[in-house]
């Protein structure tokens, strides 16, 4: 990450504690951001959908039903991310926003380096074989990829609004296109 965008980051997550949420902490939602990534990418792997509708925006959820049904199962299988194997968060993007009737928004965007023991094809671009690890003898070896996911979360912080975030993108690169 470039300092400015560091720094960028930093302001609006003190903008958010001032005007919006005085409890928020970047570390407490990277907590949970991780858990939920855990849980929705194993759900889209096992195509449980329907188990989505209050994690998930709905327009987000049509897309992924769409896309979920034309997958290989090797594709689908690497979607699932244990929390255990997660490598790397980082935030991608922070905005805060009013819509036209008023309403307050924030999205962060949340970038994810997960390993997973897939059997993907050896063409998969974009993915990075991190590991191959040898248990036992030097014919038993274990294939993992380095994988990446993003996922934006947003919250409604108009007066009223449920304090829920919701899912609204997620991305798969070079499994879920």
């Amino acid at each position: 990450t470039s300092p400015f965008a560091w720094l960028r980051t930093r302001f609006y997550y003190l903008l958010i504690r001032l005007y919006f949420d005085q409890e928020f902490s970047i570390e407490e939602f990277t907590r949970g951001a991780k858990q939920a990534f855990s849980v929705v990418s194993k759900l889209l792997s096992q195509r449980k959908l329907d188990l989505l509708e209050e994690l998930v925006s709905a327009e987000v959820l049509q897309v992924l039903k769409e896309k979920i049904s034309l997958l290989p199962d090797s594709h689908r299988d690497a979607l699932a991310a244990d929390i255990d194997a997660i490598m790397y968060t980082t935030e991608g993007d922070v905005r805060i926003y009013y819509d036209d009737d008023g309403r307050k928004f924030v999205s962060i965007l949340m970038c994810f380096w997960y390993l997973n023991g897939a059997n993907l094809p050896d063409e998969v671009p974009g993915e990075a074989k991190v590991f191959q690890i040898v248990f036992g003898d030097e014919n038993t070896k274990e294939k993992k990829h380095l994988l990446t996911a993003n996922y934006e979360f947003q919250r409604e912080f108009t007066e009223g609004a449920k304090p829920d975030w919701t899912i609204t993108r997620i991305e798969h690169p070079r499994l879920l296109e």
